[in-house]
């Protein structure tokens, strides 16, 4: 029997930090490794010992195995789990972590390679009676087979995935997905099946080990972007108790199959409609939202995968208790097609972070003043609920989300607490094609936000004199017009008054750069403001019982070096261009693709607004750019 005395974690962020709880717990040691662009992050410091990657992009670091095996050699580490993503899927990784004499916690290389390519594991899986779904080529599919999937065949998390409703562009779709793939996995290898337009994906947990296969119940992850998951749950709803059998009976005969061990995921298309279901794939590595199925289980699921890396028996599944719901917090936009952000997290508190409330668990590798990078996923946290009844856990979780102070980056924080909230998600109606076929809307803003951040202005200002601090802001002994400080969303009208502040249709009861309380037809309000930014240009986060609202200060006077020719194509986010599609002076029409930007694992096409000549051209392949930067200007005919 192997005993693990120190573990190296070759991963970032939360995945990190959640092994490194685990292991404390267990009283093993742990070994970080970090990129440059992690260096600060917590993970790092949670660590017994770190050792650093020299670069940022993930070719430079944690898909470097040499840096990997040399990290766990020069830090003294006997073990190396692999977390998910990156290399955990890698069978090369796994086979140089053994012949370096190191404990691998995962799977068996062979059994990673099985199930790494996906196009041999469908035979694989057919062949042990799994149900499949059939495999197209272009010279294969015909309308008839029309939608088709185009997919990574090495990863996974929406990266190298396409739908196509057009034969005429599946060759296209697939080169895309190829490329795409290429760079966040570096396998270009795709395949195609059919499509089903409202279907639902539901995993199974399994963990293979010498003496069987136990299976931790099943996860329903249907709610999805890009075809990434924004939401999980266990047990799967609405799921009729002979199809949730033969899901797991399924399962089991996978992991047989190919003589598993270690923790694994055997995922499913289940057809609500026809309820039958067919192999996707299976994850040879601990899944981002194994969380929902520990809580449900009452397990440990890296204690059961270290348990089985050491050669001891883990523990046998039991029944499952209540349901336990997660959403993945990430930095994106979605008003604006879920478009990733990147920078700094100026405040980010969520409640159950600490295990101060019950029920409530928070995964994260941020903090309070952490930088979101571009070179990684976009996921910021895991928010999870574990109540007794699913209603409960979704209605908690909504609650918990309202109570999240997040600040710095736009994030889907308001799109969550909306799907939570949604009718149709609580009467058990999910599938892929659920936030395809809703639209929804950005919360309507408080109107009293603007006001708030407005009169914190004024007692910052107001605390910041040197001479008549006590005088009351703005006073005039004959006022003839209201101040107005003015915000992008619009102005704000106030009155300095010597009894304090005046602002039409409100009362103000109290104020500070901190707090402000408003009144309005006798109900109070307290809203927490938070200044930031150089003076004149201050950004202003506001929070409420009614939401977050973020202003940001529109300048009394405009720096002319500040704006930007018409017709000018910016920049909107920092990335890396991977591809420029035109010269100077080359004729575009609206919608033509000008260049493309990778940014955060995902392409990102960059199009003419109009039709035009290309005037300018600032940036070549390879070249880094910042949020608004000019990357070319389309003058217009």
């Amino acid at each position: 029997m192997r005993t693990i005395r120190r573990l190296l974690v070759a991963n970032r962020a939360e995945i990190a930090g959640r092994v490194f709880r685990t292991c404390r717990t267990l009283g093993i040691e742990t070994v970080a490794v970090y990129s440059d662009a992690d260096a600060d992050l917590p993970a790092v410091g949670e660590a017994d010992v770190a050792v650093r990657l020299p670069g940022h992009a993930p070719a430079d670091t944690y898909l470097r195995a040499d840096l990997l095996l040399e990290a766990a050699r020069r830090s003294g580490a006997d073990a190396i789990h692999p977390g998910y993503g990156f290399l955990s899927e890698n069978a090369g990784f796994a086979r140089a972590v053994i012949d370096a004499g190191l404990t691998w916690v995962g799977p068996d290389p062979t059994s990673i390679e099985q199930m790494g390519d996906k196009i041999a594991a469908k035979q694989l899986m057919a062949a042990a009676g799994v149900p499949v779904l059939p495999h197209h080529t272009p010279q294969t599919a015909t309308e008839a087979d029309l939608p088709l999937l185009v997919k990574a065949s090495a990863g996974g998390g929406g990266r190298g995935m396409r739908i196509v409703r057009a034969l005429a562009d599946l060759s296209g779709e697939i080169d895309r997905a190829s490329a795409e793939a290429a760079s966040a996995f570096g396998d270009g290898t795709v395949f195609v099946e059919p499509y089903v337009e409202r279907g639902r994906h539901v995993e199974v947990q399994v963990l293979g080990h010498a003496g069987g296969v136990e299976v931790y119940g099943e996860r329903d992850c249907s709610l999805q972007r890009r075809h990434q998951k924004v939401l999980e749950e266990a047990p799967a709803p609405r799921l009729p108790e002979a199809t949730r059998a033969a899901l797991h009976q399924a399962a089991a005969r996978a992991a047989a199959a190919i003589d598993y061990r270690g923790a694994g995921t055997v995922e499913f298309l289940y057809d609500a409609d026809a309820d039958r279901f067919f192999f996707l794939e299976m994850n040879t590595r601990l899944q981002v939202e194994h969380p929902v199925t520990e809580e449900v289980f009452g397990v440990d699921l890296v204690a059961q995968q270290i348990a089985v890396a050491e050669d001891r028996v883990p523990e046998q599944a039991g029944a499952p208790q209540g349901h336990a719901v997660e959403v993945r917090l990430y930095a994106e936009d979605p008003a604006l097609d879920y478009r990733p952000q990147s920078g700094l997290l100026t405040r980010f508190e969520i409640p159950g972070s600490r295990g101060e409330e019950e029920g409530v668990r928070v995964e994260t590798g941020f903090e309070s003043g952490s930088m979101v990078s571009t070179h990684y996923d976009a996921m910021l946290a895991k928010v999870v609920v574990h109540a007794s009844t699913r209603r409960q856990a979704a209605r908690r979780l909504a609650g918990v989300l309202r109570r999240a102070r997040i600040h710095g980056l736009t994030t889907n924080r308001d799109l969550l607490v909306e799907i939570l909230t949604s009718p149709q998600f609580l009467d058990e109606d999910v599938s892929t094609a659920f936030l395809v076929d809703r639209t929804f809307e950005q919360p309507r803003p408080d109107p009293a936000a603007p006001v708030a951040a407005t009169l914190a202005l004024a007692e910052a200002t107001r605390l910041a004199r040197t001479v008549q601090p006590r005088i009351p802001v703005a006073w005039r002994n004959v006022a003839s017009q209201p101040q107005v400080t003015e915000f992008e969303s619009g102005p704000v009208a106030w009155w300095g008054a010597r009894a304090g502040y005046v602002v039409d249709g409100l009362t103000v009861l109290a104020a500070s750069p901190t707090s402000v309380t408003l009144e309005a037809a006798g109900v109070a309000a307290t809203y927490a403001v938070a200044i930031s930014g150089p003076l004149g240009h201050e950004s202003v986060d506001v929070d409420s019982a009614r939401g977050h609202t973020r202003l940001v200060r529109v300048p009394r006077f405009v720096d002319p070096a500040a704006q930007v020719k018409s017709g000018s194509l910016l920049a909107p986010m920092p990335g890396t261009v991977i591809r420029v599609a035109v010269e100077p002076g080359a004729r575009v029409e609206a919608g033509d693709t000008v260049l493309v930007l990778e940014a955060m694992k995902m392409q990102h096409t960059v199009t003419a607004p109009g039709p035009g000549t290309i005037t300018a051209l600032t940036v070549q392949p390879g070249a880094q750019v910042a949020a608004g930067e000019v990357l070319a200007v389309v003058e217009e005919s």
